[in-house]
């Protein structure tokens, strides 16, 4: 036991030694000699003539040159006995960084250094002696989070090189530190942002006068691609993508709108300036002959100046002038060209209804600045702007109001388009109440892209209607593309009802007012002929028919957007919904009252047999007792047979009846005598009738009323309804003595 313990431990103390051994540091390459006089340790302070100085052996030997000999560096000392002269040649990091020395001798720091000036950064200032560092580790001072320290340490306010140079740029670490850039690289870490050397190069800096420079403006564009590989379709709102390559001359560059330092909007001004066009165009009286008429020349900079194109140099619009003329503008041969900055606006105008008029070269057709003026552009947010929400029915109706050149050359179905609009909801509702988020006609018929509804296009094709509506209206848009009237539902080839249909184009109503309901069955009647026809039937559609508005309409039971099969358990008219739908105006309704067949109807032998069967053989033995009653009578000479031929439209017979021949009665009725007979006794109201047991009252209320003798014994009789036409028949009163009074 004892032995196996103290082989153990001398097992310990061999692996101990060997470790301590393998973690002893190896002799950097050729240094054993350089350390016989130079001790190791970090440089402080000014170095003292005759002491050699030290050198920082730990950071050489986490450096990428620490499998360097000392004279591959110090190349004066190779092959030289030691000890070496005092004061050696400066180190030529050239040597073996070729390319990046040539790229620093040609730079700003590469000719300030040569010509001797103090101030100017050598290698060593940005990378350091011994202690250099790879860019990639955090601690070197060319790592990306470094470097605007770096760079800070010359560039900063006030520093040495700024009050000794004339720096263009102020501020240049303060305004980097916020901007985006530096909140991205500083406040959120973004090792990925960009940095001083990022856009001027680590070796190759050059002024941006400079066109080899990467911050010239023809190599601006490129420098940021680097970072914003996909600028142009990211810039497609604003600038045309091919022009990046093509004709960089023609855009603005990337410095013209977002600052170098600040990423802010910023203009440098060389060649042609703003000051020199207005040299001219400053003149009220400048004028020009256009067409055969004087044009004026002259751009107002107030107005310039409150316009959205303020910070826009005349240049960026007017370009392909000669800088080197007096008057570079007289070389101008083409046209302002918008899409230089709006690409996509100006592409969907040309492919839409007016730009295609201005291919076609219609005079009728506007072109941009007839919508956004020239040079006092505003913003379609600015009340004053034309483009404003309450200014483009004003600013539409120049050219589309009843009588204007667009409405007199358009042959369509839709006349006096903006005064509809101005009486719909959407233009009460923009006009009269302000509501600038009402509808206007850019919403429905886009700023740019307008084309002809039949276009498959187009935002107001039947097709794209919905989406276009749902633009404002996105829950009804939901509850409809869920209804049986799409096609997703209703998976049907025939045509499906959209907004237009039912809500009209530009004369759009309040659903609650009394037109609208009125009317609902005229727009559901016309692919719901049958179903309209059978609501009509019953009491909904009778009470309907006479203009109450509360009674029961298509889309009180069935929905307005939201309309499903009825086996459809969403549905209004579900087994699960039917008591409640019809409790919205019934309180109170039951499984047994929701049971009532809504558009049941005596036309429909096969749907409804048993009402159509009734109905009919009801009306059969009515007209046929009717009939039979008035023929009866007629041709007996019955005293009411008059009657039944005024009712039935029989001829009243001649022949006598059993109490006697008599005439038949004939209308007009004589009048009345003006006294009853001497003797008391009731007589008929005419000559020549008989009298009878029954009594019977025929007045007009309306129509031909006919009560009986339960209806008339306990009434008295109004005198003024004893004229003709009116015909009583009365009892009459027992004859002789004794008889009651009448």
């Amino acid at each position: 036991m004892a032995k196996r313990l103290c082989l153990a431990v001398w097992w310990a103390a061999g692996l101990a030694a060997a470790s301590a051994i393998a973690q002893q540091p190896k002799a950097l390459p050729g240094s054993e000699e350089c350390a016989a006089c130079h001790e190791a340790g970090r440089r402080t302070g000014k170095r003292q003539p005759g002491v050699p100085p030290l050198f920082d052996l730990a950071a050489l030997r986490a450096s990428p040159h620490a499998a360097l000999e000392c004279n591959n560096c110090h190349s004066d000392v190779a092959g030289k006995s030691f000890p070496h002269p005092e004061k050696l040649a400066a180190v030529e990091c050239g040597t073996c960084h070729a390319d990046q020395q040539t790229q620093y001798a040609q730079s700003l720091h590469g000719k300030a250094a040569k010509a001797g000036d103090p101030l100017a950064p050598g290698c060593k200032g940005c990378h350091g002696t011994h202690d250099v560092l790879r860019a990639a580790n955090p601690r070197a001072p060319t790592a990306t989070t470094e470097v605007p320290r770096l760079c800070g340490r010359c560039h900063h306010e006030g520093s040495p090189v700024h009050l000794a140079h004339d720096i263009p740029q102020e501020n240049i670490l303060s305004n980097y530190t916020e901007s985006i850039h530096g909140e991205g690289l500083f406040k959120k870490g973004l090792i990925v942002t960009a940095v001083c050397t990022s856009c001027h190069t680590s070796h190759f800096v050059l002024p941006h006068t400079d066109p080899r420079s990467s911050i010239s403006k023809q190599n601006i564009a490129k420098t940021c691609t680097r970072c914003h590989a996909q600028i142009e379709s990211v810039h497609r709102k604003v600038i045309r993508g091919e022009l990046w390559e093509k004709q960089p001359h023609l855009i603005p560059a990337c410095v013209d709108c977002h600052e170098p330092h600040k990423v802010r909007r910023v203009f440098y001004e060389q060649g042609m300036s703003d000051r020199d066009c207005q040299r001219c165009h400053g003149n009220p009286e400048l004028r020009a002959a256009r067409g055969g008429r004087a044009a004026s020349l002259f751009v107002n900079q107030r107005e310039l100046a409150e316009s959205r194109h303020s910070r826009t140099a005349c240049v960026q619009c007017h370009a392909g002038g000669t800088p080197s003329l007096a008057q570079p503008c007289r070389t101008l041969t083409s046209k302002v060209d918008c899409s230089i900055c709006h690409a996509e606006a100006v592409t969907q105008y040309r492919e839409s209804a007016h730009g295609q008029l201005v291919a076609k070269g219609s005079p009728d057709a506007p072109v941009c600045r007839d919508c956004h003026d020239t040079h006092g552009t505003r913003g379609k947010n600015e009340p004053v702007s034309p483009t404003f929400s309450r200014n483009v029915p004003a600013l539409c109706g120049k050219c589309h109001r009843t009588g204007q050149k667009a409405a007199v050359r358009y042959n369509g179905t839709q006349k006096n388009v903006v005064e509809h609009y101005v009486e719909s909801i959407h233009g009460k509702g923009l006009l009269e109440s302000g509501l600038t988020v009402t509808a206007n006609c850019a919403d429905c018929h886009t700023a740019h892209s307008e084309l002809p509804s039949a276009n498959p296009r187009s935002s107001v094709n039947r097709n794209n209607i919905a989406r276009t509506c749902a633009r404002c209206h996105h829950g009804i848009y939901e509850l409809f593309t869920a209804s049986i009237h799409t096609p997703e539902v209703a998976r049907t080839s025939k045509p499906l009802p959209v907004c237009s249909e039912c809500h009209s184009a530009h004369s759009i109503q309040r659903t609650d007012l009394s037109d609208f309901r009125l009317h609902i069955m005229d727009q559901c009647g016309r692919c719901h002929q049958d179903i309209a026809r059978t609501y009509f039937d019953t009491f909904h559609g009778k009470v309907s028919k006479l203009g109450y508005l509360k009674t029961a309409k298509c889309y009180d039971c069935h929905g307005a957007h939201d309309i499903l099969p009825v086996n459809d358990t969403r549905s209004r008219l579900s087994r699960a919904n039917i008591v409640k739908t019809c409790g919205q105006c019934h309180p109170g309704s039951h499984r047994r009252f929701a049971g009532y067949l809504t558009h049941a109807t005596h036309h429909d032998p096969k749907k409804y047999p048993f009402l159509f069967y009734a109905f009919w053989g009801m009306t059969s033995l009515l007209v046929g007792t009717l009939l039979a009653a008035g023929g009866h009578a007629a041709g007996s000479g019955h005293p009411y047979a008059g009657v039944a031929a005024a009712l039935l439209g029989v001829s009243p017979g001649a022949e006598a009846g059993p109490r006697g021949a008599q005439r038949a009665i004939r209308a007009p009725l004589p009048a009345p005598p003006p006294q009853p007979p001497p003797d008391g006794r009731f007589q008929l109201l005419w000559p020549g009738a008989y009298r009878h047991d029954v009594e019977v009252l025929l007045r007009p209320v309306g129509a031909a009323a006919l009560a009986g003798v339960r209806g008339i014994r306990s009434r008295r009789v109004d005198p003024s309804l004893l004229r003709p036409p009116d015909l009583r028949l009365l009892r009459p009163a027992p004859v002789g003595p004794g008889a009651p009074a009448p």
